[in-house]
C-alpha cells in the first residue's frame, strides 16, 4: 500500500469558520482511488491508533497563521505519518484502513464475530472454484502417440535439447 497527500484546499462554511482539507490518494493493488480528510480527522485517527500500536508523531495541532507555506508543512507531516505507520506496522489496524476508505478482509473469523449459517452458506456458494477443462490420462508429449508414425517435432526438441552435440554444423 501507498500513501500520497499530493495536495490540500481550504474549505470555507457558514456553520463554522474555515478550514483545510487534504486530499489523500491511496494506492493499494494497482487501484488507486482519493480520499479528503480534515486536520480533526487525522489527530482523532491518532489517538485511537496510540491505543493499539506504536504511532509516529504528527504534527502539531495548532498552526499559527493559514500561509500556504506552514500548511505545505503540514501536508508534509500527515504524509509522512501515514507512511510511517504503513512501514512500522506489518498487519495494519482496521481502523487506519478504515480511516483511508481501504476495503480489507478479515484473516480468520473470530468465534464472538461469526454470523448466522445463512450468511456462511452464501459465503461457500460465492467462492470461485477451479473446473478442468481437459483431461489427460497420461502427458501426451512425453509418453508414444499410439499411431506408428514418429512425432517428428517432439523427437526433434528432445533429440536438441539432450544430445546437442550430435547436431548438424
Amino acid at each position: 500500500m501507498e500513501v500520497y497527500i499530493p495536495s490540500f484546499r481550504y474549505e470555507e462554511s457558514d456553520l463554522e469558520r474555515g478550514y483545510t482539507v487534504f486530499k489523500i490518494e491511496v494506492l493499494m493493488n494497482g487501484r488507486k482511488h482519493f480520499v479528503e480528510k480534515r486536520y480533526s480527522e487525522f489527530h482523532a485517527l491518532h489517538k485511537k491508533l496510540k491505543k493499539c500500536i506504536k504511532t509516529p508523531e504528527i504534527p502539531s495541532k495548532h498552526v499559527r497563521n493559514w500561509v500556504p507555506k506552514v500548511l505545505e508543512q503540514r501536508r508534509q507531516g500527515l504524509e509522512t505519518y501515514l507512511q510511517a505507520v504503513i512501514l512500522e506496522n506489518e498487519e495494519l489496524p482496521k481502523l487506519f484502513l478504515d480511516f483511508l476508505k481501504v476495503r480489507h478482509l478479515p484473516s480468520l473469523p473470530k468465534a464472538e464475530s461469526c454470523g448466522s449459517f445463512d450468511e456462511t452458506e452464501s459465503e461457500e456458494s460465492s467462492k470461485l472454484s477451479h473446473q478442468p477443462v481437459l483431461l489427460f490420462l497420461r502427458d501426451p508429449y512425453v509418453l508414444p502417440a499410439a499411431s506408428d508414425f514418429p512425432n517428428v517435432v517432439i523427437e526433434g526438441v528432445l533429440h536438441g535439447i539432450f544430445y546437442p552435440h550430435l547436431q548438424p554444423r
